[in-house]
């Protein structure tokens, strides 16, 4: 029965993260080329919000009880797009660092010219 469920839970977490929009935006905000989104990446929470009060608006007037579901992806949503614009930017400011670090190496290991080989 524990590996039935352990392996639904994979199947549903590789679902959610190959299939849904903001999983799909994250794997792309975490690469090296992405990292510079992070912080915009932050206004989408507004959206997710204002999505998740009218749900709740709709819920409280009558509407259907699935909606709870929706305020809740929502609102989960809205939490990861306003934790990764740290984020990023604390793992932009360390591949920077490991870039600089890189070409700092790559220039004390060049070889240097003929002319200052000779002393001249």
């Amino acid at each position: 029965m524990i590996r039935l469920l352990w392996a639904a839970s994979a199947e549903v977490r590789y679902f959610l993260r190959r299939y849904m929009p903001s999983n799909i935006l994250l794997d792309l905000i975490r690469t090296r080329k992405g990292l510079k989104w992070g912080v915009p990446a932050m206004l989408l929470a507004g959206p997710y919000l204002a999505v998740a009060s009218w749900c709740t608006t709709l819920i409280e007037s009558g509407g259907p009880g699935w909606l709870h579901l929706a305020v809740l992806v929502c609102i989960w949503n809205a939490l990861k797009m306003v934790i990764i614009g740290p984020v990023s930017v604390a793992l932009l400011v360390k591949a920077r660092i490991r870039e600089r670090q890189v070409e700092h190496d790559t220039r004390a290991e060049a070889p240097l010219p003929e002319f200052a080989r000779n002393g001249q």
